[in-house]
């Protein structure tokens, strides 16, 4: 079984980096290997499209240049995403639009074996990240144990639950989802609204004093400033996607008005 690399981050109390991707070419991941400057790598699952191939080369690549893996993954069929994703390799999983504290407790149990002790609801199955071994041994249950959960919290009744999210064991990272959350509230769009603006921060107070850590989403590294005098200390920065659309129309806009002087 190969360690798990945000499992030893977070166990020694270091702080992690991580970017966005919605492509499923391994290239990508291999590009962002070679720069030596983040911890992992985060495929926003929710927001493309994929095969269970996918999966498995987005963590070969990742783990050919010691890069962590996650996967975010929708609400609807998330038990079997994150069973296949966990299976391919992933460290960890972002599961989105929880609800209640019951659903957290839920989305921890499918990383989890399936023993007495760990009360999960993953059995033995031969799949890359046990090659090649049958797996449910004890490395096979460490390693599904060391698993990292991380939950968006992005609803109306999440944020009314918050103190019992933060409560369920094994919950380890959360994130805070402003579009969800505006749109919950009958606000959709407006992410910088004081009610909005004031769930965040009730979400990351709660948070440091849970010992549960806050994960946020930035765009640029200037961003990172307020949040790490918050005490934040994991972050995601950028997408592959809004990088790409960012540079074509920066780019694009320069040479259409030189092409027409």
């Amino acid at each position: 079984m190969r360690a798990n690399p945000i499992r030893k981050l977070l166990d020694e109390g270091k702080p992690t980096l991580a970017t966005h991707i919605h492509s499923v070419w391994p290239n990508v991941v291999e590009a962002l290997g070679h720069t030596g400057l983040y911890d992992y790598v985060e495929f926003v699952a929710e927001y493309g499209t994929y095969t269970l191939h996918d999966l498995d080369n987005i963590c070969r690549a990742a783990e050919l240049h010691g890069l962590g893996s996650m996967i975010k993954i929708d609400w609807a069929n998330n038990e079997f995403v994150a069973q296949r994703a966990v299976g391919s390799g992933f460290n960890s999983v972002l599961f989105s639009d929880v609800r209640s504290a019951a659903g957290a407790a839920d989305c921890v149990s499918y990383v989890r074996a399936d023993t007495p002790h760990a009360g999960g609801t993953f059995g033995v199955a031969t799949r890359r990240f046990s090659y090649m071994g049958y797996g449910g041994n004890e490395a096979y249950i460490q390693a599904l144990d060391d698993i990292v959960v991380a939950l968006m919290l992005e609803k109306k009744p999440a944020l009314d639950e918050l103190e019992g999210i933060l409560e369920v064991d094994g919950v380890e990272m959360l994130q805070w989802g402003p579009s969800d959350f505006s749109m919950s509230i009958g606000k959709g769009g407006q992410r910088g609204d004081a009610e909005v603006a004031a769930a965040a921060q009730k979400v990351i107070d709660g948070c440091m004093a849970a010992g549960v850590h806050p994960r946020i989403e930035i765009g640029t590294a200037d961003d990172a400033k307020r949040y790490l005098d918050m005490g934040a200390r994991h972050f995601c920065i950028g997408t592959d996607i809004a990088i790409l659309h960012g540079w074509w129309q920066k780019e694009g806009e320069g040479m259409r008005k030189a092409l027409d002087e």
